[in-house]
Parts: structure tokens; sequence; C-alpha cells
């Protein structure tokens, strides 16, 4: 590694970082975001945000008396961040994926390689309506698109959780028109969502996201067995089956990851699959279509 100097301190760099991301992304930032992420006291928060003013993006932030937080200028301009909605939902996710917060540092160590796909096209506004709606259970009027339907339609929803596949974000929400529970992917939510009045549906009545299914997964069979033999240490399996157990809302997503298409026969995957799903019966109610 370089011996030149970090410009930033690492544990300020990562507030500052914060600051940048909850601004833009959530339109209101206090001293209890930088308190409860970092352990500070309310003085210390207060300070960073002031440095970070004074310091790195004097015309990024101003206080808002009315909201009692620090909302974005209209020339928010990110010096510290890439401005990109990934940031802010890796960051809500981050206990569950603690790598996302120190990758976003960039430290461009040798011999390691992170590869890097489309950021899909998220606007700030539309996420702090729906992450709103999502805190507060209320009901969202949007208009939505989508590949079979490339023309604006409004919908009512009421969204609960937002969710990464490892390929997209999506929101999970209950949608009026369908009476029922859908996943709508967060790049294709058009104009700003209007907040509505409260909502009855909420997460815990999705069942389907509420049911946790085990999936069991197994060396191909038409594969010999020392084939097999690799497989099986490959994902560490316990007597030749990995057993993942997954919500049923995220069970096709899960699949799509392990680059597994239930669609096959099960009995007559090629070789060139190496996982097939044991327990078929038992999962394949919860398949999209």
């Amino acid at each position: 590694m370089s011996d030149q100097a970090w410009p930033i301190r690492w544990d300020l760099l990562l507030r500052y970082q914060l600051i940048e991301i909850i601004a833009l992304w959530e339109g209101r930032l206090t001293t209890n975001h930088l308190s409860n992420s970092f352990g500070l006291g309310r003085q210390q928060a207060s300070k960073d945000i002031n440095t970070y003013l004074r310091e790195i993006a004097p015309e990024n932030l101003i206080y808002d008396k009315f909201l009692k937080g620090y909302v974005p200028t209209k020339d928010f301009t990110p010096k510290l961040t890439s401005g990109t909605a990934d940031e802010y939902l890796h960051l809500l996710n981050r206990n569950n994926d603690l790598s996302n917060t120190f990758e976003g540092l960039n430290l461009q160590h040798a011999n390691a390689e992170v590869l890097s796909l489309p950021i899909r096209s998220i606007r700030p506004e539309i996420i702090r309506l729906i992450v709103m709606a999502a805190r507060q259970g209320k009901r969202l009027e949007v208009d939505y698109v989508s590949v079979t339907n490339p023309n604006r339609e409004g919908r009512i929803i009421t969204p609960h959780t937002l969710v990464c596949t490892g390929l997209r974000w999506h929101v999970r929400a209950y949608c009026e028109k369908n009476q029922d529970y859908r996943d709508f992917v967060l790049s294709r939510f058009r104009g700003i969502p209007a907040l509505l009045n409260d909502s009855e549906h909420r997460v815990d009545g999705d069942e389907v996201w509420n049911s946790m299914v085990s999936l069991k997964l197994i060396p191909n069979p038409h594969l010999s067995q020392e084939q097999q033999k690799v497989v099986a240490e490959d994902y560490g399996m316990k007597r030749n089956a990995l057993v993942i157990k997954t919500r049923a809302a995220l069970l096709q997503y899960t699949l799509q990851r392990l680059e597994i298409d239930p669609a096959k026969d099960q009995k007559r995957v090629p070789t060139s699959t190496q996982l097939v799903i044991e327990n078929y019966g038992k999962v394949e109610p919860w398949l999209f279509g």
C-alpha cells in the first residue's frame, strides 16, 4: 500500500459518509443518526456535522427549524460518497452485510477485486417517501412501469420492506389493485409518490413474507461421485446436503442467485447444473408462477 496519509481519519470518514447518505436519501439528518450509529454523544455528533459543513461541503446542508434537522440544499453535491441509491440501501442492510460498510471506503487493496454490476437508476425523492411510508404504515400513491406494461400505471401500495436480491433492489408492498402483496422494483417508479393515510395492510398480514421455507439442495446426482464430492465441499454440505432457510417471498431470488432453474425437470437436469432441489415438492408451491 502507499505510504501517503489518508486525507481523513477513517472513523471520521465513515461518519461524514453517513451524513451525506442520510441527508440525501432520507431528506433529514439529525445528531441522533450519528449518535445511534457510532455511539457518540450529542455534542460530538453536532461537532461532526459542523466540521463536515465547514471543511467538506459548506453548501450541502441547511438547518430546518421546523423539521428540527439538517436538509439537503438544492445544490447538494456528494463529496465523499457516490450519491447512488445502493449506498443508502446497503446502509439499511448493514447489520446483515457488514462488508458493504468497508467496501464503500474504496481502499484499493491489492490481490482482490469486486465485480461491479450496473447500478439501476433510483431517485432520492422516491426512496424518501417509500421509507417514510414503510416506517409509518402509510398508503402510498405511485406511478409504476414494467417491461410488460411500459406505460405509467397509477397504484396505491403500502410498502413494508426493502429487499436486495443481489442484482437489484425492490420493495415488498401490499398492492390495492391486485389486493395482494407484491414486489416492486425501485428503479421502475415514476414521478413523485404521494403519502396518504394509514393502512391496515402491514407486514404481519403478508403471509408469504412471514412464511419460512427450508430449501434442501444436493449435488446433481448425474455427476460422478468424485464431482459430487467437490460440489459438496464447495458449499460446506453436511451429509451431502445443504439446507437454506429463507422467507417464502425470497425463495425464487435465492434460487436465481444459486443459478438453479426450478422450471427444469429435477430428475433430468443437465450435468452442467451443480445443485438440484432435493425437496422440490415442498418448496414448489412457493415458486413464482
